[in-house]
């Protein structure tokens, strides 16, 4: 299929965005979701479908894994349920209990394996270091190795994850998500709840500070 390009959307606002930035430099987008134990999967996989819905990715190029090995290893607050979601405690660089180790490997190398079968050359990811400069599969170092990786072990080569935002501020985010009209109210980024967002989670706090900043509301329910 002609400028085809996969999009990691885990249903938050960080990867509806970069949906949305996709969208203006492919004709045609394929969207991959994986449920990886966490406790607010439901509520993610909802806002997957919803914003898969808003872009309207046909259900052919709809791809969502179950990857729940992850919660059966846990070691994180995200899916260990023996393990409490910490509260915001300002900007740190060490690594958060949130972290779940070495993810982004998994869900990229389930990316790249769906490329080489549909012919997508690019895959976009919504990492974002301000988020998470604590996560070691978040910084942009670790992507140019990946990328590596990619070039030797796949059979054309040519398939290259992007990055479009790592380097942004949460506000330039919500900035370009509005610029594109992005559904933000279709999105999920709480670590702890799934009916109203807890507020106060590392994620919560983040979206909540960048808001305020931006003197705007956010369009999703809050504790």
């Amino acid at each position: 299929m002609k400028d085809l390009a996969i999009v990691l959307v885990s249903g938050g606002m960080d990867s509806a965005t970069v949906a949305a930035i996709a969208q203006t430099k492919h004709e045609n987008l394929a969207f991959l979701h994986i449920s990886y134990g966490q406790k607010t999967a439901n509520r993610e996989l909802a806002c997957f479908k919803l914003l898969a819905d808003d872009f309207k990715i046909p259900i052919k190029r709809r791809l969502i894994v179950n990857m729940s090995f992850l919660q059966e290893i846990g070691g994180n607050s995200l899916t260990d349920r023996n393990i409490e979601v910490a509260k915001f405690d300002g900007d740190i660089d060490n690594i958060p209990s949130s972290y779940v180790p070495f993810r982004n490997s998994h869900i990229i190398s389930t990316a790249v394996s769906w490329a080489e079968v549909i012919g997508a050359q690019k895959i976009y990811i919504g990492a974002n270091h301000e988020d998470s400069p604590g996560y070691p599969d978040c910084r942009p170092e670790y992507y140019e190795a990946f990328n590596q990786l990619i070039n030797k072990g796949t059979k054309e080569g040519t398939i290259q994850v992007l990055t479009p935002i790592i380097a942004m501020t949460k506000e330039e985010i919500i900035q370009q998500a509005m610029s594109l009209k992005t559904p933000l109210e279709h999105t999920w980024s709480c670590y702890a709840r799934s009916d109203k967002a807890c507020g106060v989670c590392d994620s919560c706090a983040l979206r909540l500070r960048a808001f305020k900043k931006l003197g705007l509301d956010d369009p999703i329910e809050y504790v």
